[in-house]
């Protein structure tokens, strides 16, 4: 389990086994959302990187038996 301490600051330091496995660089932004009693951050990409993710869908979905009649 990777622990963390909260500085004076109010700051933390992400442990690098989590900073490699997500590819957290210096300076990258994250989102910070709070959720119940937890805190959730989640690393914010460049659109750049969604770029080709859709690549081979289908985009001629079939729709509703009313739709498609019109």
């Amino acid at each position: 389990m990777n622990t963390v301490t909260v500085s004076t600051k109010y700051q933390v330091v992400i442990p690098q086994k989590v900073r490699q496995a997500l590819h957290i660089q210096p300076g990258q932004k994250m989102q910070m959302i709070e959720y119940g009693q937890h805190i959730v951050m989640i690393p914010i990409r460049p659109i750049q990187e969604a770029r080709g993710m859709l690549k081979g869908i289908d985009t001629d979905p079939q729709r509703e038996k009313v739709d498609r009649e019109l």
